[in-house]
């Protein structure tokens, strides 16, 4: 049987994935005071069991301020800590996949309402809390000027980044990925449409890649160096005067060179007045011109939901991994339609065995392929 590339194992760092499907951070504003709760539990689980190589828990504010709204996930305290901890324990019970943390802050996009009660900025007298930015100027769409930073609260945000890092290296997790994309406080300092500060962090390009590198440096020094670090970056603003696919370049060489070894590409508004192209696969081309440019690893998101499609992006090394989210959400059992699609074995869980094509006359037609039993996976319990 010929291997499909999307099956073959992927280097990151240290890392070896057993294979390039991973699992993106999607948030699910169901955390209870920023710990998760059974839904993340059942929600990642349900994920993992059916073969991803690497499966992200959400994106995890380092500090209260940077929550995107009430409900979401948070580790800059000891029982946030221990929760996640008994998360990831929980999931290594059931699955052998890699397991990834994202952590960012959400910045002049923090403090919004649940999506249940409409999304969008959350006022103070109704609850909400002080939004930070690297200067005051609003993302727009009705959201707040936020509060700039000074150089205080910019020592602040890099250490909770920092000491969440450090909680997040003593759990039981493989890689550790930094959000800095979608318009929030990480891209915010780095596209010249949110930063115009006239400081140290602010203005020249380099300037205004000054935070993130630190923070990179930062938490790389805390993160275990067999264990992956990566950052998420837009691959450009698509809105003018912002950052473009050459200044993503530019800053993902840096942040190799700080200390990253990946780059997820990505794409989010950094101001309401972006016009991001949204189309099956649309990012794989950037995925591949800064994984050629800059000489960093790439994993890749946004629109890949086809088998065939992800195959391709892998196969002719426009990216070196994919990034599932709606795909996932609508089928669970993604990877099993994926290996069915490309015609490749891959381990079931013996409880799952019944349900494997071959084992059931009844099943819908779906590509053949020899039957693997496994005995790694224990009983949910």
């Amino acid at each position: 049987m010929t291997r499909a590339a999307l099956f073959t194992p992927m280097r990151i760092g240290r890392m070896i994935v057993p294979n390039r499907i991973a699992v993106s951070p999607m948030a699910q504003y169901s955390a209870d005071r920023g710990c998760p709760t059974d839904w993340h539990f059942q929600h990642l689980g349900a994920l993992a069991v059916s073969g991803p190589g690497l499966v992200f828990i959400e994106s995890t504010s380092v500090e209260p301020q940077g929550y995107g709204c009430s409900a979401c996930l948070a580790m800059h305290d000891d029982e946030q800590e221990r929760a996640l901890s008994q998360l990831v324990q929980r999931l290594r019970a059931v699955s052998p996949a890699m397991l990834g943390l994202q952590i960012g802050h959400s910045g002049r996009k923090a403090s919004a309402r649940l999506p249940l009660d409409g999304n969008g900025p959350l006022p103070l007298d109704e609850g909400g809390w002080q939004v930070f930015g690297p200067s005051a100027i609003s993302c727009g769409g009705g959201w707040p000027v936020p509060q700039e930073l000074d150089e205080a609260g910019i020592a602040r945000v890099r250490d909770a980044f920092v000491a969440t890092a450090s909680r997040a290296a003593r759990l039981d997790l493989n890689l550790l990925e930094l959000h800095g994309a979608h318009g929030y406080l990480l891209h915010s300092f780095l596209s010249p449409v949110s930063n115009q500060r006239r400081d140290a962090y602010g203005g020249s390009p380099e300037n205004r890649l000054r935070l993130v590198r630190e923070i990179v440096v930062a938490v790389r020094a805390v993160w275990p160096e067999e264990r992956a670090l990566g950052i998420r970056l837009n691959a450009q603003d698509w809105v003018a005067g912002g950052l473009d696919l050459a200044d993503t370049i530019g800053i993902a060489a840096a942040l190799k060179e700080a200390g990253c070894d990946y780059v997820c590409v990505s794409a989010g508004a950094i101001s309401s007045e972006a016009k991001i192209p949204f189309s099956a696969g649309y990012l794989a081309p950037y995925a591949a011109e800064i994984k050629r440019s800059a000489g960093i690893s790439t994993i890749v998101t946004g629109g890949v939901h086809d088998p065939h499609q992800a195959e391709a992006i892998v196969a002719t090394g426009q990216a070196d991994g994919v990034a599932i989210a709606r795909a996932f959400l609508d089928d669970p059992r993604w990877t099993w339609r994926a290996a069915q699609a490309l015609g490749q074995s891959v381990d079931y869980p013996f409880q799952f065995m019944r349900a494997h094509p071959q084992r059931w006359p009844l099943a819908p037609p779906r590509a053949a392929e020899p039957v693997e039993e496994t005995s790694r996976r224990r009983v949910l319990s």
